[in-house]
């Protein structure tokens, strides 16, 4: 007779592992598929110019929210630059601090920043922090501990329920930080270690996030206690909260956007088609997780037809999630053969979600480019009515891709190491594209077709490369 322990029997463990893997199925699978597929996409009824008016009532109608006059935006570009600010904010605050999170994990940031939410405690401002159960399930005990001795009222979002798992895909994805009402962040960056820097090297993750004053900030205030309430069911309101704010003479139009799963097309889902099919000369996106169905792939192209420059911006080789690179991969021919520029950042994890049309309007949040942000995940983003604004983030744009182009000048020499698990034909159109314009340092586009022909031999094994006027 086998008298071994229960748990050392491989048997024991084939249910658990079925479930398991059952469970990560479903997990990826809704994360990546959607009703809109096929002949089921978008159409915009009558054409609508980014830069006016009736973009913004498109806009306000679409979501339902409004659009702010006289807020002022100040653009943060990585944790160098984001977490000082938001420490700052978080030691200004004087009666209230609400603090939403999807990602809080482990690191220096994430001691500092609640060693400063404890000091604001201390002094008698009512601090509240909500952290997402399954986004922030690294965070340590410890910290919870910390903060809660300290008088901070510290919720997990949605814990998994034996009743509730069929909505365990629907989490917060929201970054909020808002303090006595008048002043808000929002973004990409999730306060561990992993934002700290300045996206130097694969250690340092590359993410852009936004403080803000002004009337918007109330509709900030506002998304916090909505999950606040289903938390807890406590409703925020009083000028603690919610106090009077005065359009700056400074600031100009903002709208901020929330954006919840349900039935139907989501808010985040109705203002990025909006501002795709709206560009009439530039559009350029920027997306952490970039896996596009159909109805977006095809909007996508068909602004490129009609003559918008469109780059898009997305992670390359250091993405946490491979599997989200591999279903957007699938999407390139397409958008490439309609003329969209793609490109691959290469220095490191690339976490931003940012958006920039015409040169007019800008969304920073929260917002992917995949169906978790679309149709299953609480999400919110900033939209920014300014030129000023929308040439800062270009700026920014421009000087990822400058990266990418320090990194393809060097590719040549690199490049017939790759083995076919490491790259694949998909790559020659994306470095082609790349190497006409952006290659720094004086590159031609003869290095990139050189480099090309290296990778089609080494990888695919062809004797002869044409190019057909590519």
């Amino acid at each position: 007779m086998d008298e071994r322990p229960l748990h050392r029997d491989p048997r024991f463990w084939v249910g658990p592992a079925a479930a398991l893997g059952l469970g990560l199925a479903w997990y990826a699978a809704d994360s990546l598929r959607h009703r809109r597929e096929g002949a089921f996409g978008y159409e915009l009824v009558a054409g609508v110019d980014a830069d006016s008016p009736d973009f913004m009532r498109a806009a306000e109608a679409l979501t339902g929210h409004p659009i702010n006059e006289g807020c002022e935006v100040e653009l943060l570009i990585n944790g160098d630059r984001i977490f000082p600010a938001m420490l700052e904010t978080i030691r200004g605050a004087r009666q209230t601090l609400c603090l939403e999170t999807y990602v809080y994990w482990r690191g220096d940031i994430a001691a500092e920043v609640a060693e400063a939410v404890c000091e604001r405690a201390a002094a008698g401002v009512e601090c509240r922090v909500l952290v997402d159960a399954v986004g922030a399930a690294k965070i340590t005990d410890g910290l919870i501990d910390r903060m809660q001795d300290a008088g901070v009222d510290v919720v997990r979002f949605r814990p998994p329920r034996l009743y509730s798992l069929r909505h365990l895909a629907n989490r917060t994805h929201r970054r909020l930080l808002v303090a006595d009402g008048r002043v808000g962040m929002t973004g990409g960056v999730g306060i561990a270690g992993e934002w700290e820097g300045d996206a130097r090297g694969p250690d340092e993750w590359r993410d852009t996030h936004v403080r803000i004053q002004g009337p918007v900030v109330r509709g900030m205030q506002g998304a916090f206690a909505e999950h606040w309430l289903e938390a807890t069911g406590e409703v925020l309101g009083g000028d603690r909260f919610l106090p009077e704010l005065e359009a700056l003479a400074d600031g100009g139009p903002v709208q901020l956007i929330r954006s919840s799963a349900g039935v139907g097309d989501t808010n985040a889902e109705a203002i990025y088609y909006l501002a795709i099919a709206s560009a009439r000369r530039s559009l350029d996106v920027c997306a952490a997780y970039f896996a596009p169905r159909p109805a977006f792939t095809k909007a996508l192209a068909e602004a490129a037809k009609r003559g918008v420059e469109v780059r898009v911006l997305v992670p390359g080789p250091h993405i946490d999630k491979q599997f989200v690179r591999r279903a957007g991969q699938a999407a390139y021919e397409e958008l490439l053969d309609a003329g969209v520029r793609i490109f691959e950042y290469q220095p490191t994890m690339l976490h931003a979600k940012t958006m920039a049309v015409d040169g007019c309007w800008a969304s920073v949040g929260t917002i992917n480019f995949d169906n978790r942000s679309f149709q299953l995940n609480d999400e919110i983003t900033l939209a920014v009515h300014s030129e000023s604004f929308c040439a800062a983030l270009t700026e920014s744009f421009e000087a990822d891709i400058a990266r990418l182009g320090e990194f393809l000048a060097r590719i040549k020499g690199r490049i017939r190491h790759q083995s076919l698990e490491r790259a694949s034909p998909l790559s020659v159109p994306i470095l082609l594209e790349i190497g006409r314009e952006q290659v720094a340092g004086g590159a031609r586009e003869s290095i990139m077709r050189e480099a090309a022909d290296d990778l089609i031999r080494d990888v695919i094994g062809r004797d002869a490369v044409t190019h057909d006027g590519a």
